[in-house]
């Protein structure tokens, strides 16, 4: 496994909470997200499409295709509509987990907003998640014309840093940032480590 100082994320995202002036740190080797995503993650941003329909398959028939309905585009695949980059700012980030990781977890599962931030990091942006009990961050790569790459780590509970990209499989994260309305954007995050298999986090702007 390849480590990258993608997340040098020697930021404290308890104090980001509490300071929303401070500003992350996050660090990329390259603004390219090909050679900075571990092989791993490639497959999972090439195979979101399968994650996703299995996620919604695995929900529907838990009984949750009222719930899947009533989100509109946010849980269509295929709902991006462009154009990028997601605008700097705050926003408001809900999250939607679909499809049990395992026998026994719920197959739909979704969160009151927290607090989000999407901010400029020299030739990149990076998205953090400034509350809740997992916080992802990370940075967003150009991807084409309807999408981003996000790369980036999880912290969890009570830790008040973010790991470093690519050392540890079970907290990178991956996945692609759209917009699906006027003022509506979502981070699609297909097969992540716990719980689930396809996160979707809705960002409104605050």
């Amino acid at each position: 496994m390849r480590s990258f100082p993608l997340v040098a994320i020697a930021l404290g995202l308890a104090a980001c909470a509490a300071l929303p002036t401070q500003r992350p740190s996050p660090f990329a080797a390259s603004t390219d997200w090909r050679t900075v995503a571990t092989n791993a993650d490639r497959g999972r941003l090439r195979d979101w499409r399968t994650a996703f329909n299995h996620a919604l398959d695995q929900a529907r028939k838990a009984g949750r295709a009222a719930e899947i309905d009533r989100e509109g585009a946010l849980l269509v695949p295929d709902a991006a509509i462009g154009p990028v980059p997601i605008p700097n700012g705050r926003y408001r980030c809900r999250v939607i987990k679909l499809g049990a990781k395992s026998p026994g977890m719920l197959d739909y599962m979704a969160y009151p907003a927290f607090d989000c931030r999407v901010q400029q990091e020299k030739q990149l942006q990076s998205l953090a998640k400034l509350s809740g009990s997992q916080r992802h961050i990370g940075l967003l790569f150009a991807a084409d014309p309807l999408r981003q790459v996000f790369l980036g780590s999880l912290v969890l509970g009570d830790e008040n840093r973010a790991m470093q990209y690519g050392r540890d499989p079970d907290r990178d994260l991956a996945g692609w940032v759209e917009r699906i309305g006027p003022a509506r954007w979502r981070l699609i995050l297909p097969y992540p480590a716990f719980e689930s298999t396809l996160d979707v986090i809705e960002l409104i702007p605050a």
